[in-house]
């Protein structure tokens, strides 16, 4: 992570150049292991290793700064330019002629997420914006044409002749301009991280109608406000509009990258009804168990951070093996933060989380922290087998996680 770092420090002092051929490979390291703040020598001297992760991720949860950390960059600061005007532009791009569909589309926008996964786009953007480029390709547009349509006007519009009055659903209007601002990170970087988090919220809609979540962001949740039609419609069109969007960036790779993701959601949600390969009564760990685990976290998660970073790369011109570092450090992360994700839903409160706390374990989901004592506990694997659905089989979870870690 040491070059990464240098790298983003030195994109914050250095223009972008002009995109030209470069024939001599300069590693970025992006691949290099994580220097983060879930690992400190005197944290790991005093405390056992949960406890150190816990300790991080509640700084990292809490935007606030840790003293003991190695990193001292705040990294909403390095592109707080690009990320101010975020909500707004994915409201734009949300903008419907039907007032109902308007306002749940833009529900989730209205109380702002952490935007974690639009911020890392921007940031890899940034970091490999001084890297060797690849010769311009005639068929990537320039910058600035993030909205021009491909097909004509008049078919876009969607009008209803027998409705004059009536607001075209795809108009380009609805859609955020981009200026030649100067910037590292090129206008398609932008979009794409908009793209992005419509990616996520649309996920975020239909996984509450299938969870019957009852709140999210520290709201009612869409499914509770609206109803679970309409929210599953509203996500319907976040896709959809994530799509023209993704269409007008006019790269074919980038556009399969974020299309396999959309799949990749699915595919994970279906792994995600099973907690094991068998979905047996009377499990047994394993290290497949694991395995099964990550694979699904990997599709329902790291999917979307690893193939938008990989996007990135591939919108800035980077040479490949600067993209499949961008790849490899975004799949990476993508995990790790999943995993941090999964510890807080054990040890921090609803009112915190802003969602249900411990709603993994009354879904009948059995998450890294379960996992990892069950390897220990066997006795964890009658629970996870029917899911939880005992009475008093939620509560006895935490017990058994406190006896396999004091942390908790």
């Amino acid at each position: 992570m040491k070059g990464s770092t240098k790298l983003v420090k030195s994109s914050l002092a250095a223009r972008r150049p002009r995109l030209q051929c470069s024939h001599t490979a300069v590693p970025i390291h992006l691949a290099a292991p994580l220097v983060s703040a879930f690992y400190h020598p005197s944290r790991r001297r005093n405390q056992s290793s949960w406890a150190a992760v816990f300790s991080a991720a509640q700084h990292v949860f809490n935007n606030t700064p840790d003293p003991k950390s190695p990193i001292a960059v705040d990294p909403f600061r390095i592109v707080a330019k690009e990320m101010k005007f975020l909500t707004e532009n994915i409201r734009q791009l949300l903008g419907s002629g039907h007032p109902t569909l308007d306002t749940v589309a833009k529900y989730y926008t209205q109380s702002e997420g952490k935007y974690v996964r639009p911020m890392l786009v921007l940031l890899m953007s940034r970091a490999t914006a001084l890297t060797p480029k690849r010769c311009k390709q005639n068929n990537i547009q320039e910058a600035g044409s993030v909205d021009q349509p491909i097909s004509p006007s008049d078919i876009l519009s969607d009008e209803n002749p027998s409705a004059p009055g009536y607001s075209p659903l795809t108009c380009i209007a609805n859609d955020a301009a981009y200026g030649r601002e100067d910037s590292e990170i090129l206008p398609s970087q932008r979009r794409l991280a908009e793209i992005t988090e419509l990616i996520h919220t649309a996920s975020l809609l239909h996984d509450d109608v299938i969870d019957h979540s009852q709140a999210r962001r520290s709201a009612p949740s869409a499914n509770i406000a609206f109803g679970n039609k309409m929210a599953v419609l509203a996500g319907d069109f976040l896709l959809g509009r994530a799509s023209v969007a993704l269409a007008r960036l006019r790269d074919p790779e980038v556009t399969e990258l974020l299309a396999t993701v959309i799949a990749n959601l699915v595919e994970g949600e279906f792994m995600q009804l099973k907690n094991t390969a068998r979905d047996e009564q009377n499990p047994l760990w394993t290290e497949d168990t694991v395995t099964y685990y990550l694979q699904k976290t990997y599709l329902k998660s790291a999917s979307l951070i690893s193939k938008s970073c990989r996007a990135a790369a591939l919108l800035g011109q980077s040479k490949p093996e600067v993209v499949e570092a961008a790849y490899i450090y975004g799949k990476n992360l993508g995990l790790a933060f999943q995993l941090v994700d999964d510890m807080l839903d054990y040890t921090v409160s609803g009112e915190e989380l802003g969602k249900p706390a411990g709603a993994d374990l009354e879904l009948g989901l059995a998450t890294a922290p379960l996992l990892f004592a069950w390897k220990d506990n066997k006795d964890l694997g009658a629970l996870v087998g029917r899911k939880f659905s005992k009475e008093g089989d939620v509560q006895k979870v935490p017990h058994s996680l406190r006896v396999y870690d004091p942390v908790c």
